[in-house]
């Protein structure tokens, strides 16, 4: 699992049936660093952008909880579907020691 933010949809209107009516969202993982001059941990964004499909109802701009390989498919919303990444969960904190690093508004 890791932790990524919403920053976008996509839509497919040609795929294969199992994914009709599926929410596709774009996804950027993130990594916790520590910035030496504030000497506090803090999000940022790796660059990187994947899709992913939502079976949670997440919107963008959102923190989510990604899941990738044979562990998209265990939920009932994505078995037995041809998927790679789905978003498990929305969510609320992320707390790195003592510091509140992220706190859903």
């Amino acid at each position: 699992m890791f932790v990524a933010k919403v920053t976008g949809s996509l839509v497919a209107t040609q795929k294969v049936d199992s994914m009709v009516g599926q929410k596709l969202m774009l996804v950027e993982p993130y990594r916790v660093e520590e910035r030496r001059e504030e000497k506090k941990p803090r999000l940022v964004g790796t660059g990187r952008t994947f899709v992913a499909v939502d079976t949670v109802g997440a919107g963008t701009g959102e923190f989510v909880l990604i899941v990738q390989g044979s562990s998209a498919r265990m939920t009932p919303e994505t078995k037995n579907m041809p998927v790679d990444a789905a978003i498990i969960g929305i969510v609320d904190t992320v707390h790195v020691g003592q510091e509140c690093v992220f706190r859903k508004e």
